[in-house]
């Protein structure tokens, strides 16, 4: 699989990454393992979790899987900060003590010294920039964490921080249904040399064309947990897209899942789409789009079928 330098640092990572938001929850222990290892297997360097997953059991999970089953240097660790609100004497959120106490707690359920990237995953306005900024240096000063990103910022929030800090990576919902990001994120991450790394790439599952005749009763389009969270892309507009992303697949001999993962892979500013999946199986069928590139036609056709608005002041003076 091919590496790609994610943003403005010498960090290199695999075009693909591998979400594991499920891993602890909906995946047991030796599903991951069979996930890590086929993941691995097919060049993918780049492991996204999460304190926030499975309540911590998701980076428990991956951390029992370093080492024995994958090398430790294989991998490029990666974690997000939540730090919720609480009533405790930090107060949680962003602030520097609850940044630390959480990044404590990452270190300690994965198992290891440090992270590769540590990501702040929501903007906290109730908690001072320098603040939060300062946990940031500290822990990369410290040498628990090598590399500092952000996760769900708007384009303004991304460029205070990377204008202000070592920030090198964006996590943004990215996909064929999902462009917003293109409006001012986009330009923010590039000015500022950060790399994007797109979630819900498949448009919350929508994009693999599962929903078109109704919902399938495995789907999380079914799960009472999940049900909003699909519903939100099934839309008249979105019901265009798949159609059109069906139409690639057909005509280029694969999976309608490929295509909108080749799509967002090779969009302006993406270093790698993170993919989840609920059995190996699903994420080898993740994998095989790492074989397509589209065709400047068929890119061109589907940029068109699911162009968003753009206007004052994304595009101005004209």
């Amino acid at each position: 699989m091919e590496k790609r330098q994610l943003g403005r640092s010498g960090l290199r990572v695999s075009r693909m990454a591998l979400g594991t938001m499920s891993w602890g929850s909906d995946t047991d222990g030796e599903e991951a393992a069979s996930q890590l290892v086929a993941f691995v297997d097919a060049g993918g360097t780049l492991v996204d979790t999460a304190d926030i997953y499975g309540e911590g059991e998701s980076e428990r999970v991956l951390g029992s899987l370093l080492g024995d089953l994958v090398p430790r240097e294989d991998i490029v660790l990666a974690t997000k900060a939540v730090a919720r609100r609480t009533d405790g004497p930090f107060g949680g959120g962003a602030s520097r003590g609850a940044l630390l106490s959480a990044l404590d707690g990452s270190l300690r359920r994965l198992g290891v010294d440090h992270i590769d990237l540590w990501q702040l995953h929501a903007w906290d306005p109730s908690v001072p920039l320098e603040e939060t900024l300062s946990a940031l240096e500290f822990a990369v000063t410290s040498g628990k964490v090598r590399y500092v990103g952000a996760s769900n910022y708007s384009g303004w929030q991304l460029a205070t921080v990377a204008g202000r800090s070592s920030v090198i990576s964006c996590q943004m919902e990215y996909s064929l249904v999902q462009r917003g990001v293109e409006r001012e994120v986009v330009p923010s991450a590039e000015h500022h040399g950060v790399g994007l790394l797109p979630w819900a790439p498949l448009g919350r599952g929508v994009l693999t064309g599962k929903y078109r005749n109704g919902t399938p009763a495995d789907s999380r389009g079914a799960s009472a947990t999940y049900a909003g969270y699909v519903e939100q892309h099934r839309t008249e507009r979105a019901a265009r897209i798949v159609q059109a992303v069906m139409t690639a697949a057909d005509g280029l001999g694969t999976s309608p899942l490929c295509v909108a993962l080749a799509w967002v892979r090779d969009r302006p500013g993406v270093v790698a789409p993170v993919v989840g999946a609920r059995d190996t199986g699903q994420l080898t069928g993740s994998l095989a789009a790492d074989e397509i590139t589209l065709p400047p036609a068929i890119k061109s056709a589907l940029d068109d079928v699911s162009a968003i608005e753009f206007g004052y002041p994304e595009r101005w003076p004209r």
